[in-house]
């Protein structure tokens, strides 16, 4: 940041804000189709916990109807795992990376899924890129949530379809080509300029979160707790984020809620385990009571 511009000024993500944003309220004779399809590809044979904390989130945060999509070696245990998931087998390399030609196995979902998360445990970045680049124009007319090294892909250009990022500053920091340091250095704006470069709606991970639009709007929050840092729990966030876009939600109002609703699971498990220790596996079932209680209250 420039020593002689002020630093950013970003919006509150609190309450007041996320009345703004309603969850969606399908009524009491909803079926499992109109509370949305999400597809997940995640996973690989050294990290097969992420697709499957990625996937329970999903389902815990709404979503009607689950598909994972992972590498042919894991994909039976996670058909155990999660009994009440389609799972696709998808072809990989040698190096874990999924294959651009499994691509074919996913057409079928094309037109079905309303929203799609890639990314969380996923491996060998470089290869896995002519994978991510074919599947994104398959899923165009789905809000595609990119985590971990699937977010690589906004090398190869902005994106012409919603696409929400989730980046820890690590993370931000690879996909910019700068320090850590850099970026945290006025995340507000890192945020923002990451969301303005690549067309995207950008949760800019950490003790506070800073959520930016393409369109300049940029919020804060900082509810967030020191045992959510642990590992899995951003696996957890992209599926809570992604059940919600496939319930009907738009990228902004569906990665504020996620947010939110994550940073609420960590307090809610903290009250009753102490503030570290309790596990990302443990915050997906915080959120039905969560999700309850959050459209019972009223909007103001």
């Amino acid at each position: 940041m420039p020593a002689d511009r002020a630093p950013l000024r970003p919006r509150p993500l609190d309450a007041k804000a996320l009345a703004r944003w309603p969850l969606p309220d399908h009524g009491n004779e909803a079926d499992k189709e109109s509370r949305g399809r999400v597809l997940v590809i995640a996973g690989s044979e050294e990290v097969p916990g992420a697709a499957l904390l990625a996937a329970v989130a999903a389902l815990r945060a709404g979503a009607g109807k689950l598909t994972v999509a992972a590498p042919r070696g894991i994909a039976l245990g996670l058909a155990f795992a999660i009994p009440e998931a389609r799972v696709i087998p998808m072809a990989e390399s040698v190096g874990g990376a999924l294959q651009a030609r499994g691509v074919a196995r996913l057409e079928s979902l094309a037109d079905a899924v309303d929203a799609v998360v890639i990314g969380p445990g996923m491996l060998d970045e470089k290869r896995s890129m002519a994978f991510l680049r074919a599947a994104l124009p398959m899923f165009s007319s789905s809000t595609v949530v990119l985590d971990a090294i699937a977010m690589s892909v906004v090398r190869h250009g902005a994106f012409a379809q919603p696409v929400i990022l989730t980046p820890h500053a690590g993370e931000m920091a690879h996909l910019l080509g700068r320090s850590k340091d850099e970026v945290c250095a006025d995340p507000a704006a890192t945020a923002l300029e990451a969301a303005s470069r690549w067309n995207a709606c950008v949760a800019f991970k950490g003790a506070s979160t800073f959520i930016a639009t393409p369109d300049g709007e940029v919020w804060c929050f900082e509810g967030g707790s020191v045992g959510l840092a642990t590992s899995g729990s951003g696996d957890t966030l992209a599926g809570i984020i992604g059940g919600l876009a496939a319930r009907g939600m738009a990228p902004l109002p569906a990665c504020a809620r996620g947010v939110a609703l994550h940073a609420q699971a960590g307090r809610s498990l903290a009250r009753r385990h102490g503030p570290l220790g309790y596990l990302a596996r443990e915050l997906s079932g915080e959120l039905p009571a969560l999700i309850q209680a959050a459209s019972a209250r009223p909007s103001r």
